[in-house]
């Protein structure tokens, strides 16, 4: 596993602070220019949309409560057009909020308040994901497939097919099932998968695996009565023959 990078490392990284409570938009800028971030501020989620597309940013933290577009829509809007990464900041430590918010595309999700060092953790573990500038890392080889029975993944076209029935999956329901496709016939638990799957220093509930994993076996087992993800009782989930 990647063993991360360091605090120097954050040191250049354009950051956008989506907020509209001038005070905690100044904190942040202020925490992120001591770590040699390179830090702007809007408080609108139109312009911030407008800004994200005109300009390069390395990464995104958009609170959720915003006036007019609120950080839902904002993210929405961006994953229309951008994989720059994005952080939701919250006041409301609500799972399902938790959930829509990586269901359309957050890179991670952060209650406040939070200490400005598990932000900048959480920073550092989505910026090892993707280069500088928020472009998408270059594709595997075209030829790679991870696949079960009839169940196949293309890493390089981000498709999975049942069959030859393709299966939509949210950015996090894909992160998932390619991790769990990579180990398949092993055990996975929880921690481990969060570790894998959510960044190595997430601090949340581990029942979000749970929401995702019933999310996953309604598109996939369901929908097609095949059984893919086992559950281990007291272990965790496994992908098997």
């Amino acid at each position: 596993m990647d063993k991360g990078m360091s605090v120097k490392d954050m040191k250049g990284r354009k950051v956008l602070i989506v907020e509209d409570e001038r005070r905690i938009a100044r904190f942040l800028q202020m925490e992120l220019e001591h770590e040699g971030c390179i830090a702007a501020v809007e408080d609108n989620g139109g312009r911030a949309c407008e800004r994200i597309a005109a300009e390069s940013y390395d990464i995104v933290l958009l609170d959720v409560m915003l006036p007019g577009m609120d950080g839902f829509d904002v993210c929405r809007r961006v994953r229309e057009f951008s994989q720059v990464p994005i952080i939701m900041l919250t006041a409301r430590d609500d799972i399902e909020d938790k959930v829509q918010g990586l269901d359309i595309g957050a890179d991670d999700y952060i209650t406040k308040p939070f200490a400005t060092p598990e932000l900048l953790a959480r920073m550092r573990v989505v910026l090892r994901r993707q280069p500088a500038g928020g472009q998408a890392a270059d594709a595997d080889d075209g030829g790679e497939v991870l696949s079960i029975r009839n169940l196949s993944m293309y890493p390089a076209r981000h498709e999975v097919m049942v069959g030859d029935v393709p299966v939509e999956l949210t950015k996090k329901e894909y992160d998932l099932l390619e991790y769990m496709l990579r180990n398949k016939r092993i055990v996975l638990s929880r921690d481990r998968i969060l570790s894998n799957v959510w960044g190595y220093d997430y601090v949340g509930d581990t029942n979000v695996v749970d929401v995702y994993i019933r999310y996953l076996r309604q598109k996939l087992d369901d929908r097609f009565g095949e059984k893919y993800i086992h559950t281990m009782r007291g272990v965790g989930y496994v992908i098997k023959e």
